[in-house]
């Protein structure tokens, strides 16, 4: 598996990494431990060596998971996780509410430290921007955290580009997690230059657009009342079958070129910025070794071209989240 560096902060990780959220939430039921944790040792045998979690999974469950799962390979992986969001008031069970104030983070990253059984978190994110606290009194905790040993790198997902430049003139920011993929292309508009100029490494979660990329999703699928998708505009029976489109077109390329289309689809991520890591989630080991050989597809800049004029002609049918969790991003 080839490297690569997240920007200029120095942080070198597997040109792929792995998201870890399916193993423990959102798509579906919890999977089975014993599964993921041999999964995810597997990840590490293919030289996977970017790890994806945040605290809201499971919730806490998906940290403890990778914390058991690579404690035996600690100085081999980063592990990347997530603070900002706390239980409402009146709501015991859910995590419905934003919090980054100083106090709350500093409190989180030690059980943070706990469950993932290392000395100091690689890489840690602000999950969603609070709009309650100012990015720069995030930004100095990240700081002394770093200062303290607790933390290594500062990184932020789904923000806005004034955000970004508030947050790294405080605190250097390593990383931006943010969706992206090519059937959401938003941030090629102000995002990727504002973090070329910094010098800011790019994160795209869901690359393959929440598995729809993958040609495996038709407007007959039924999801589990406790996947996430099952909650999305873009993925209603109706707004998926319009979306078969991409797909169709996706499978064209990927047979012209003996590949997939998740291959097709990670290795045109993986051309546009030479410090983009992609994030795939999986949950099958088939998978994981499908999406990994996406490294050795190459995409000529004629490629490129004719994937990215083709795909503008789709129209995309369907917000990519339902409204409430929308307001949450671009901040």
């Amino acid at each position: 598996m080839e490297t690569r560096t997240l920007g200029r902060s120095g942080l070198e990780v597997s040109a792929l990494g792995l998201g870890c959220m399916g193993m423990s939430w959102s798509y579906g039921p919890p999977k089975d431990r014993r599964e993921m944790i041999a999964l995810l040792h597997a990840a590490v045998d293919r030289g996977v060596t970017f790890f994806d979690t945040a605290e809201v999974y499971g919730p806490l469950a998906n940290e403890e998971l990778l914390g058991e799962a690579l404690a035996p390979f600690r100085d081999r992986v980063v592990i990347a996780t997530k603070f900002g969001w706390a239980r409402g008031a009146h709501d015991t069970e859910r995590w419905s509410m934003l919090n980054s104030r100083p106090d709350h983070i500093r409190a989180v990253v030690d059980g943070m430290l706990t469950r993932l059984r290392v000395e100091s978190i690689h890489l840690l994110y602000q999950h969603r921007v609070d709009p309650d606290v100012p990015i720069e009194d995030v930004a100095g905790t990240v700081r002394d955290l770093i200062a303290a040993g607790k933390v290594k790198h500062f990184g932020l997902s789904e923000a806005g580009t004034e955000t970004i430049r508030r947050a790294h003139a405080v605190q250097p920011v390593s990383a931006l997690q943010s969706e992206y993929s090519l059937w959401y292309r938003e941030p090629e508009q102000a995002v990727l230059p504002t973090l070329e100029e910094l010098g800011i490494g790019f994160v795209p979660f869901s690359p393959l657009g929440k598995g729809f990329l993958t040609g495996a999703i038709s407007e007959t699928t039924a999801f589990d009342s406790s996947d996430f998708r099952s909650t999305v505009p873009r993925f209603t029976p109706e707004n998926v079958k319009m979306n078969q489109a991409l797909v169709h077109l996706l499978a064209k390329f990927a047979a012209e070129r003996g590949a997939t289309s998740a291959q097709i689809s990670l290795a045109w991520l993986l051309a546009k910025r030479p410090w983009i890591v992609p994030i795939p989630g999986t949950t099958k080991l088939a998978r994981l070794e499908e999406n990994l050989r996406a490294v050795d597809v190459h995409l000529s800049p004629d490629d490129l071209r004719a994937i990215e004029d083709a795909s503008a002609a789709v129209h995309i049918q369907g917000a990519r989240y339902p409204e409430a969790h929308e307001r949450l991003t671009g901040r």
